[in-house]
């Protein structure tokens, strides 16, 4: 990255958040219809037979469901978005280019299939050592040891979103608070079954946040099934859930950070409006995604002037591209923190992904962490580059409660250190938390 973490990229993101949104043309990019032949007829991985869909107001619901021939499957809270069963037969993408033009819709998109970077590249974690959880190489490249003389995470809860978590594993016990399972529909966000490609993701992830804020607490939201798999729908339920677990508003119960080591390949309008009331970030004007002028948005402001928002960390993917982008990483929303892998040699990762989108590396090679069971395993993915992100942040929002989540990202984003590749930079949990400058690192 060439620029600076406090000037340039902020000033991009509202370069591009400020851009008039064409509803048509976010509802054909949506469908998959890009401008290329080669994609005209490829639709992005979607739930089958189910949209989503964001309304200027909920009294135009109904003529919607008549004019369409959909059924109402669920609604996001009093809010005006929901997602809609479609008629069998009917030819989805149509069916969002006609959404598109009705005066009352904000947004209209599939209902996008999401997985952990490492559950879609098949990236598998091997057997590791207890002791080597300790003795790893990324706390002293996040200079962990000095940060944790001022903050812990105390008072923290870092919501993972994720496979679920054991919260028997020795290393978790005590640190692991009541969650919900999402995919099931239950009250026990447990990793799934033992021969699923994604299982072990967010116990390992829960136990890379705690390897560098101890003292934090885990809200284990399960939204990604045994193949690691989940859909947008019930990300954004979960996101809401992480930031106002008891659904009163009135109440500081919810998440300070939020992990999201999981993303499509698509971007997804409905995360950007649901990562806007996550972190409570104030909407761009004018910005119809963003409108948050129906009634239905009065538990978010309720909640937002009582105890803000949550920063997002998500992970940047594993495509091994300068090009590729991951979401919701590269969705801009003030708050959210995109994070790619670094190695012990002070470099990007050959498997992650790279580009000025991303804000910041953190160690995501050669990690150990916890595994159900009581087992640990070693894995190397921008998850877990995320998870130690996470932990950082929380180490930040302990200390400094009173910091917004768009200056938490920030001070996370300023405070880094230039990588060995002179682009990109890497946190200093250290240089965050105001102990000295960041250390540059030493290049071959």
């Amino acid at each position: 990255m060439t620029r600076t973490a406090d000037s340039r990229r902020p000033q991009a993101r509202r370069q591009r958040r400020a851009m008039p949104c064409l509803l048509l043309a976010l509802a054909v990019a949506a469908a998959g219809l890009a401008a290329a032949p080669a994609r005209a007829a490829t639709m992005p991985e979607a739930v089958p037979g189910e949209i989503v869909v964001k309304l200027k107001a909920t009294a135009a619901l109904p003529a919607l469901l008549t004019r369409y021939r959909l059924t109402l499957a669920a609604q996001f809270g009093a809010r005006p978005i929901y997602r809609l069963r479609v008629a069998a037969g009917a030819d989805v993408r149509q069916l969002l280019a006609a959404l598109a033009l009705e005066p009352a819709v904000q947004l209209a998109e599939p209902n996008l299939i999401h997985r952990s970077p490492e559950a879609r590249k098949n990236q598998a974690w091997a057997i590791g050592e207890a002791s080597a959880y300790t003795a790893q190489w990324a706390p002293q490249a996040l200079r962990w040891p000095l940060a944790h003389t001022r903050s812990r995470g105390t008072g923290v809860c870092v919501a993972v979103l994720d496979t679920g978590v054991d919260a028997t594993h020795p290393t978790l016990a005590g640190r692991v608070l009541p969650g919900a399972d999402l995919v099931d529909g239950d009250l026990l966000p447990a990793e799934g079954a033992p021969t699923g490609a994604g299982y072990g993701h967010g116990t390992h992830v829960a136990g890379l946040v705690l390897a560098g804020a101890p003292q934090a607490t885990i809200l284990p939201l399960r939204v990604l099934d045994d193949e690691g798999a989940g859909n947008v729908w019930v990300l954004a339920e979960a996101l809401l859930r992480a930031v106002d677990p008891d659904g009163n508003p009135a109440t500081r119960d919810g998440a300070q950070v939020i992990n999201l080591s999981l993303g499509t390949l698509t971007r997804t309008r409905l995360l950007d409006a649901v990562g806007t009331l996550a972190t409570c970030a104030t909407p761009e004007p004018g910005n119809r995604i963003e409108d948050q002028s129906d009634p239905g948005y009065g538990v978010d402001r309720q909640r937002c002037a009582n105890g803000g928002g949550a920063i997002i960390v998500a992970a940047a993917g594993n495509d091994a591209s300068g090009s590729i982008r991951e979401y919701p990483a590269a969705e801009g929303v003030y708050g959210l923190l995109s994070v790619t892998a670094s190695t012990p040699a002070r470099r990007v990762a050959s498997f992650a992904n790279s580009g000025n989108w991303i804000d910041v590396a953190a160690p995501g090679e050669g990690l150990t962490s916890t595994l159900p069971g009581g087992l640990y395993a070693t894995w190397s993915g921008t998850s877990m580059a995320a998870a130690v992100a996470s932990a950082s942040a929380a180490l930040l929002r302990s200390a400094e409660p009173a910091l917004t989540p768009r200056d938490s990202v920030r001070r996370l984003m300023r405070s880094a250190v230039l990588l060995c590749d002179g682009r990109t930079r890497q946190i200093d949990a250290a240089a965050t938390l105001g102990l000295g400058t960041a250390v540059p690192v030493a290049c071959p």
